[in-house]
């Protein structure tokens, strides 16, 4: 199961959202079903992140939305976002 996140900050809390998304990383990467889990900062706007995460499976990927973690990221993050996050979800067909 590969996800694909997209988490686009105010301009000017581009440098706090990376220091909420750099911890999410680090805890995220501990789990169980974690394949992979990758952060990605647009060149073009470096306000806007791009997370590329492999998942053993739909339940990993289930499971890591339910942590604390993923709860403290997103309440962190609220107040800074300038969108909601695009959070979309892929199986490989090839």
């Amino acid at each position: 199961m590969h996800v694909l996140a997209r988490i686009t900050f105010k301009p000017e809390a581009a440098d706090r959202g990376l220091a909420i998304l750099a911890r999410l990383v680090t805890h995220t990467r501990r789990e169980a079903g974690c394949v992979s889990y990758a952060l990605y900062e647009q060149a073009e706007q470096p306000h806007v992140f791009q997370t590329v995460e492999e998942w053993r499976d739909a339940a990993a990927a289930d499971a890591h939305m339910k942590t604390a973690h993923i709860a403290e990221a997103f309440a962190a993050a609220g107040p800074l976002l300038a969108s909601p996050p695009e959070i979309l979800s892929f199986k490989a067909v090839a």
